[in-house]
């Protein structure tokens, strides 16, 4: 909750000081079955309210979780129902968040407050936080990155910015200092700022997906020093890269690399199964061991925790990953992990980002296809350009054999690619539809 006087808000040009900002939080609507123990799902198209009404739930000891506006009634009714039938839940829990739901449906984790607090020290180390610094927390509060920066900046009583709409406009950025949130939402960042957009930023925490070397590049030639991170909903933060050398662990987070015998081909030969173990660790999902889901946990008192993912642990300690162990593609009797080929295509010039996907080919399992995003002012590629990048980067077995082009990913609320979105798009993908629409242009 705020503790003292710099503990204000901002969304758009509509500033709550701290008695405000005080009033607001009682005056929020709050269930009265908001008790200890009780999971109270929030959904307010005003973040504002929904901001409010979240830390008057965690004032009355319930668990908060914000939902979004866009969900439809029978999504709404079926999570209730869930939040229902949960067993009863330990009192000391505070906060629950969906994973992103980029590739199925989205889990409730839980967790205690002092899984995000005892963070806290540690980013303002990372990000040489001080007194004056203000925080703009830029992707809705449904985004567990956007709910953590919220409570981080008002129980450090920094001052919190809102963005005044769906996406980052230039009367967000001032006089906010340091940006949390996605790449995506760096990348709007930086765009509104070479654009002329007044900004104070000095600094971001971008985690949710891959940074882009050449985002970071861009921001840290207007003057902003970011910090990238690996985590996951269940697992919080695991390591952070600050200077752009590589993921090292973060601070009080051990690390194991476990032989994993189901490795895929395409994975490095030292790649194993990723196991953490951190005062940041989720409790686990809202439905406990029955939810499925990719997290395992080993232990008690002091647990190891999996969501799968596939890394090395290098001899100079930075982590890299290689993704997750069942998100593998098997094409042509050869294993393929998506994130290669993904981060070996955004290594060329003009793309923003890149998505791999399996499409059914009979007698070799799958084809490779690559939907491509590129930069803005970017000219856009031919195939017959990709093609010949891709015999440079990639082997024969790692090469997509289908392009798509868009202007634009469809994403999460979170920031993060919707792979379902991708492949339905691509599926019905012609020649005839402008990429900057937002669906895909084929160059098969």
């Amino acid at each position: 909750m705020p503790r003292g006087p710099a503990a204000t808000l901002r969304r758009g040009e509509v500033f709550h000081d701290a008695a405000e900002l005080k009033r607001l939080i009682s005056l929020a609507r709050v269930d009265p079955r908001s008790a200890p123990g009780r999971v109270h799902l929030i959904i307010d198209p005003s973040p504002v309210r929904a901001l409010c009404r979240a830390l008057a739930v965690r004032r009355a000891g319930g668990i908060v979780l914000v939902g979004d506006p866009r969900w439809g009634p029978q999504f709404r009714a079926a999570l209730a129902q869930r939040i229902a039938a949960a067993p009863p839940l330990p009192t000391d829990l505070a906060w629950a968040t969906s994973t992103s739901g980029s590739t199925g449906s989205p889990r409730v984790v839980l967790r205690d407050a002092r899984s995000w607090s005892s963070s806290f020290a540690a980013i303002d180390a990372l990000l040489a936080v001080g007194e004056r610094d203000q925080i703009l927390a830029a992707s809705p509060l449904i985004s567990s990155i956007a709910l953590f920066a919220a409570i981080y900046a008002l129980e450090g009583s920094h001052p919190l910015i809102l963005p005044a709409g769906a996406q980052l406009e230039a009367g967000d950025l001032h006089p906010a200092t340091i940006l949390h949130g996605t790449p995506q939402a760096l990348r709007r960042a930086l765009e509104l700022i070479e654009n002329g957009a007044r900004s104070s930023l000095r600094a971001a925490m971008i985690g949710g997906s891959r940074l882009d070397s050449h985002l970071r590049t861009r921001a840290e030639g207007l003057g902003i020093t970011v910090v990238s991170y690996y985590g996951a909903a269940e697992l919080s933060f695991v390591a952070a890269d600050s200077d752009g050398t590589g993921l090292r662990p973060f601070p009080d987070v051990a690390l194991q690399i476990r032989a994993n015998p189901a490795r895929p081909e395409g994975a490095s030969p030292a790649a194993g199964e990723l196991w953490v173990s951190s005062p940041y660790l989720a409790r686990g999902y809202l439905e406990g061991d029955t939810a499925g889901g990719a997290l395992r946990r080993e232990g008690r008192e002091h647990p190891w925790m999996s969501v799968g993912d596939l890394a090395t642990l290098e001899s100079d300690g930075v982590l890299r990953l290689h993704g997750r162990g069942d998100g593998a593609i098997l094409t042509a009797s050869a294993t393929v992990i998506p994130e290669d080929v993904e981060a070996a295509l955004r290594s060329l010039p003009g793309i923003a980002d890149a998505i791999v996907f399996a499409v059914a080919a009979p007698r070799i399992g799958a084809l490779l296809a690559a939907v491509i995003e590129w930069e803005d002012g970017a000219p856009a590629p031919t195939r017959a350009a990709l093609n010949a990048a891709a015999r440079e980067l990639l082997t024969s077995s790692h090469r997509p054999r289908r392009w798509y082009l868009t202007g634009s990913l469809p994403r999460t609320l979170a920031g993060k690619v919707d792979r379902g979105a991708v492949a339905a798009r691509a599926a019905s993908a012609t020649t005839t539809i402008p990429a900057e629409s937002g669906a895909f242009r084929s160059v098969l």
